[in-house]
């Protein structure tokens, strides 16, 4: 054993000296008993920092833990290894930065593993913790920082300061501290990798408010505009939910293409799922249900084979909010019930999606009075966050169309005032839409009939596509009540087709019913092929017409191989195919779309 042990040092060494790939010499290193030799660790840590970059955090892992061996009191060491478990155990990261946290001698040290642990604290629904070490750290380096610091301390504190408004903005304990924060402070320039991810963040908790929706824009397309390739995961999650908010949804979606791949590239699956149920909910308010539906469900798929996926909640919520589209609110409400994370109701984002997405449950399931309860909750619950921008989550357009079904539409004055007010504030043409909205459907007569025409029109000129197919089944219904079935049918028709478009089937079925009682003829809705599938299979199936094998699809998806040959059995069956080649013909039909992501390449260099 000794002579063989002997023999791969040796062997390592030559590597080594020939200028070999860390990999490959860290490749003898790990048959050896022991890291015995000075120039080993090194060796390792450099091999670990190449397994990263191709995206293989659990080789990362193995070459670090042999290093700790040998520097068992090693605070890089810790930080490294922490960085690569972040993503697929963070509980295991957050334990190794607690640890580094308690080494830590100088104060810029422990800033840096300061950072990496409030990041780490929002996997691990800890981001309270989180933030009272940031504000520790930060108080200490700005005490121990002389009064005209180098750009590098400059840089290091503008870190801090962002981190502690990404962690200090996820849970209602800390939001408003985060949001004081973040109005004392001047706005960053955007010249450093720091300075763009705090800026990303002041323009998410500014735009909060809902007081300047261009502002807004300008500051989060600032905060993108990256000077390399290298793209920035936080600055592209902060800047596509504003530009989300201010209805530039096309950059929002590229932004989260980009995450995506970002992600998928570096094996980041914590963040890859929370980029991909951040685009389901900004597909779904564009109408774009089918690939809303595909993302969200694949998120549900990854979540099912990681470590942490009992304490996610996003994935379900998104899928959820698509299925109340699709006319499945049973089974959206048994999503909403199985999650399983705890005390749901400290989060400022995830719990008013759930919120809304369990009140249009009920609501469809006939429930009126406990959806009303929880459309008002959740405005109670926005205000409580100080999250009062009209675009996210208009409860009380919500709410008013709800108490104008149940003939209680004086109840709902009060709050279509606050929402219009809001809206007017924000000025978007979403934002807008909904308050004529919202106004209308609680007006009676020829001037709510008005104003449902004005949201038509509103509408019409936004991305919310699906709102707008509402607001033409609306008003299609309000002309029939007055007699004008010539002008119900002309908004009906549009409507349904709309809706249809959207796959809102429970919008399209309804507001097809109506028509024909308008006395209006449309053909009967047909299905697509793609119908029978889900959203995964639906993904799973583009891939492979597009040539991926079983292997490269399931390593882009972050899923076993075992899984997708279920799925391609399933696809197979329920499509009447027996080969791949098959599949190009029905996912490439007109107004069919191929289940692809958009814009980017699919192979992963991910290799667990």
């Amino acid at each position: 054993a000794r002579a063989l042990a002997e023999l791969r040092t040796a062997a390592a060494l030559l590597l080594s000296d020939a200028g070999r790939p860390a990999e490959d010499v860290a490749g003898l290193l790990m048959l050896l008993p022991a890291v015995a030799q000075p120039w080993m660790p090194g060796v390792l840590r450099e091999a670990a920092v190449q397994a990263g970059s191709r995206g293989a955090p659990e080789a990362a892992v193995r070459y670090l833990q042999r290093v700790l061996e040998v520097e068992p009191h090693s605070v890089p060491v810790r930080v490294q290894m922490a960085t690569s478990l972040a993503e697929i155990n963070p509980p295991e990261a957050i334990r190794l930065l607690e640890e580094a946290l308690a080494r830590a001698g100088d104060i810029r040290t422990r800033a840096l593993v300061a950072v990496r642990y409030g990041m780490t604290c929002l996997a691990v629904q800890q981001a309270p913790t989180g933030v009272r070490v940031l504000e520790e750290v930060l108080a200490a380096l700005e005490a121990e920082l002389p009064a005209r610091p180098d750009p590098a301390d400059r840089e290091l504190h503008t870190l801090v300061e962002s981190v502690l408004l990404i962690t200090g903005a996820d849970e209602k304990v800390t939001v408003r501290a985060a949001r004081d924060r973040a109005a004392r402070l001047a706005l960053p320039p955007g010249d450093t990798r720091a300075q763009r991810q705090k800026l990303a963040m002041m323009t998410v908790l500014t735009a909060m408010d809902g007081r300047c929706a261009g502002r807004t824009v300008e500051q989060a397309r600032r905060a993108m505009r990256f000077p390399g390739a290298e793209l920035e995961s936080w600055s592209l999650i902060a800047s596509s939910f504003a530009l989300g908010l201010a209805d530039e949804v096309g950059e929002a979606l590229d932004a989260l293409d980009g995450l995506l791949q970002h992600s998928q590239e570096t094996a980041a699956v914590w963040t890859y799922v929370l980029g991909l149920s951040a685009r389901a909910f900004v597909l779904h308010s564009v109408g774009a249900v089918p690939d809303a539906l595909a993302d969200a469900q694949t998120a549900i798929e990854i979540i099912g084979e990681e470590r942490w996926g009992d304490s996610a909640a996003l994935p379900q919520i998104a899928l959820a909010t698509v299925l109340l589209d699709r006319d499945e609110p049973a089974r959206a409400e048994e999503l909403l019930l199985g999650i399983k994370r705890p005390r749901l109701d400290r989060f400022v984002i995830e719990y008013h999606w759930y919120l809304m997405a369990r009140a249009r449950a009920r609501w469809a399931l006939g429930d009126r009075e406990r959806a009303l309860a929880l459309f008002l909750d959740c405005g109670e619950s926005l205000k409580e966050s100080r999250f009062t921008n009209p675009a996210f989550l208009p409860w009380w357009a919500e709410a008013a169309s709800l108490l104008a079904v149940m003939n209680r539409a004086d109840e709902a004055r009060e709050i279509t005032e606050y929402g219009a007010e809001l809206a007017a504030g924000w000025g978007t043409a979403r934002a807008l839409g909904l308050a004529a909205l919202a106004r209308g459907v609680i007006t009676p007569g020829v001037a709510g009939i008005e104003l449902l025409t004005e949201s038509v029109r509103i509408l019409a000129g936004s991305p919310a596509r699906s709102v707008h197919a509402q607001a033409e089944f609306l008003l299609g219904r309000a002309l029939l009540k007055t007699g004008d079935q010539r002008g119900a049918r002309e908004h009906l028709r549009t409507a349904t087709d709309l809706a249809q478009r959207c796959g809102t089937l429970a919008l399209a079925g309804t507001s097809r019913k109506l028509l024909v009682t308008a006395g209006g003829r449309m053909r009967k809705m047909s299905a697509s092929p793609l119908d029978m599938l889900t959203g995964m299979e639906r993904r799973v199936a583009g891939l492979a017409a597009s040539g991926a094998s079983n292997r490269s699809i399931a390593e882009s998806l972050f899923v076993t191989v075992r899984t997708i040959e279920t799925h391609l059995t399933s696809v197979y069956r329920k499509l009447g195919v027996s080969r791949r080649t098959e599949l190009g013909a029905i996912l490439h039909t007109p107004d069919i779309p191929d289940g692809q992501p958009p814009g980017w390449v699919i192979e992963s260099r991910w290799r667990r």
